[in-house]
């Protein structure tokens, strides 16, 4: 599952506080497998210098659909994000191929390709400090072309911490549009340079099949 919220300025000082918590904030939540507690660039965007004072991501794994379904549900957990937001999306997620770890933990394929409709991305990295000023010089080029690409519904960027642990969520119309997108232009460039760079010392890549999608972001609902 994938959360999106915009924190209202009246609870701005509780968002910054569950982001300095981690995962610890959601402490106590039956079900929960794993959790990563994020903040995002400005408006969303990919600028690690321009960190963005209320937008804030969520990535949870739960064991199964009634844990998650418990989570968003009017009781849940979440409720104390989505009732201090001006926005909310929350995204569910079904895992169809990964490729490396998160903090140790490898997600389990669970679906099949889609043949058709929407899939979701996600690639999170964790940066080497002596390689992080070559990948950010990088890295404008290659989030320009994700915002205007054809076929990208949504796109975000969010970290864990600024600069060094960084993760993109996009969402994309159809299977060939996400590949257009990953195997051209500034986007490969990118991979091909952080493949020979090593500027890695973990990361994960996973595309999903989403369903179930409630809430709007940027105004507008997410049809799954």
């Amino acid at each position: 599952m994938f959360v999106l919220a915009d924190i209202e300025r009246r609870a701005r000082l509780w968002g910054w506080s569950r982001i300095m918590m981690g995962a610890a904030a959601l402490r106590g939540v039956p079900g929960l497998r794993f959790a990563k507690v994020m903040g995002s660039g400005d408006r969303g965007g990919f600028d690690p210098m321009k960190p963005s004072a209320s937008i804030q991501a969520l990535f949870c794994v739960f064991d199964d659909a009634r844990a998650a379904d418990a989570f968003t549900g009017p009781s849940g957990a979440l409720r104390a994000w989505q009732d201090r937001s001006r926005e909310c999306l929350v995204v569910g997620l079904r895992p169809y191929s990964c490729r490396g770890s998160w903090s140790g933990r490898r997600l389990e394929a669970s679906a099949s390709a889609p043949a058709h409709g929407p899939v979701v991305s996600l690639t999170r990295a964790s940066i080497r400090p002596s390689k992080a000023v070559a990948f950010w010089r990088m890295q404008p080029a290659a989030a320009r072309s994700l915002a205007d690409r054809p076929g990208c519904l949504l796109a975000a960027g969010v970290g864990e911490a600024p600069v060094l642990r960084q993760a993109t969520f996009s969402v994309w119309s159809s299977v060939a549009a996400m590949d257009a997108y990953a195997r051209t232009g500034a986007h490969q460039d990118a991979i091909r340079a952080a493949a020979h760079g090593a500027f890695f010392s973990e990361s994960m890549f996973v595309r999903f099949v989403p369903h179930a999608a409630q809430g709007t972001w940027q105004g507008r609902p997410l049809a799954c």
